[in-house]
């Protein structure tokens, strides 16, 4: 029964260590990714910086960056967390299995013991030979056999539990150690941030200085987008009202088909929305549904970026202005791809910038501030095929992207992957 109890012990802590380290992998994973972005950022605030002048683009990688440190050290906090719980379960193991191992010892020692003691009262031959049958001669056989293979399974459990008694001791050690280094990152990471903090404010003090020629920036922004965002929706209301038309023309067709035939005319379909009318075709209705299923796990517009500017109402000093999609800053060149499968519907430009609306069904996808295109109207495309290459806004390369089912803008952020 001890050997039992002794088996689903290591058993647990197999499980439990195992457990443990997927989650501290995937908290490494996480931090890892959150030090790439801020890397990013830090790079276009750079370039920036040497512009002598500055932008709203490096105000909001600024602010995203300190977002992105805050959660870094939120990240460190729970692998240090996670190193105390380790810490904590690795002591109590090595407590267990020191007192496992003290009792496998003292009953190997009793059982050695009893043999010395026993070893001429029992002689092994006169002890089978004093059997009172075959029987139970052959009983005390076995019997002799099991203890010594009984005696040689404890010395085994005895060396195993020393090895797993020594590993744990040197998991421990490296647990210890690896706080340690935790807790110097985390000092470190919140110096950087109060040094990023103290240029923070500077900056929104430069920004409170100018903030008339700041929200004249904005409110031009401001026009421009609207006038993109209309031009999106009449290219996306013109494709409405084309299918509309089409399915019209397809139950025109159909009727006079059959009165021809003196078949009974169909009945015209109930007024359809205008999703029903982009959806009208099984493909087009299967394409939307996809994209529909793949809402949270689109993959990103570029390889490599951070949001600096969310979905919906955002406020600079005074001025209040909406984003129908969000702003993503990426690395200089970078190549922006079709988030999925679907047909280049315009290839639109404004300002000597580019941007690309792409359909998938009744949903649309749009790449703003684009440098130049790889593809035309009419154009399938394929989930991460590139369409072509960010520009810059001032010095820092953002991409504009947007989500839209109809007329209707969607948040992006709800759509791709984490």
């Amino acid at each position: 029964m001890k050997l039992y109890k002794i088996f689903f012990f290591f058993l647990l802590i197999s499980i439990t260590s195992q457990a443990v380290a997927q989650n501290s992998a995937e908290l490494k994973r996480k931090k890892e990714a959150i030090q790439r972005e801020i890397e990013l950022l830090q790079k276009n605030l750079n370039k920036a910086a040497s512009a002598k002048k500055l932008t709203l683009g490096e105000i909001r990688a600024l602010n995203a960056k300190i977002s992105l440190m805050q959660s870094k050290i939120t990240v460190i906090n729970s692998e240090i967390k996670n190193l105390d719980h380790q810490i904590h379960e690795n002591t109590n193991t090595v407590h267990s299995l020191q007192e496992q191992l003290g009792l496998l010892r003292k009953e190997y020692a009793g059982m050695i013991r009893f043999a010395q003691r026993n070893k001429n009262a029992y002689d092994k031959m006169m002890f089978v030979f004093a059997a009172k049958d075959f029987n139970q001669a052959y009983k005390r056989i076995k019997y002799l056999q099991q203890f010594g293979q009984y005696r040689k399974k404890q010395a085994d459990y005895i060396q195993g539990t020393e090895k797993n008694l020594k590993n744990k001791i040197g998991v421990l050690d490296k647990n210890l150690k690896e706080k340690s280094n935790l807790l110097k990152e985390q000092q470190s990471e919140q110096q950087k941030l109060g040094k990023n903090k103290s240029e923070q404010s500077a900056v929104l003090k430069t920004f409170s200085k100018q903030e008339r020629q700041f929200s004249q920036d904005i409110a031009k922004r401001k026009k421009q987008q609207q006038a993109i965002d209309r031009e999106i929706r009449n290219a996306i209301q013109r494709e409405i009202a084309l299918a509309k038309q089409r399915a019209e023309e397809e139950e025109r067709l159909a009727a006079a088909k059959a009165k021809a035939e003196n078949k009974p005319v169909p009945v015209a379909s109930k007024a359809k929305t205008n999703g029903g009318y982009l959806t009208a075709t099984p493909e087009a209705a299967k394409l939307s549904a996809e994209f529909e299923s793949n809402r949270g796990s689109l993959p990103w517009p570029v390889a490599q970026g951070s949001i600096t500017e969310g979905f919906g109402r955002h406020k600079e000093g005074q001025a209040n202005y909406d984003n129908t999609g969000i702003t993503i800053q990426t690395a200089e060149g970078a190549s922006v791809r079709a988030v999925f499968n679907g047909k280049v519907l315009r290839v639109m430009s404004s300002l000597g910038k580019y941007f690309v609306l792409i359909k998938h069904g009744e949903y649309f996808t749009v790449y703003q501030n684009l440098r130049s295109v790889s593809v035309a109207a009419g154009d399938n495309v394929a989930t991460k095929q590139s369409i072509g290459v960010v520009a810059a806004s001032e010095e820092i390369p953002e991409l504009q992207f947007q989500i839209w089912r109809g007329t209707a803008a969607q948040n992006p952020e709800a759509w791709i992957a984490k």
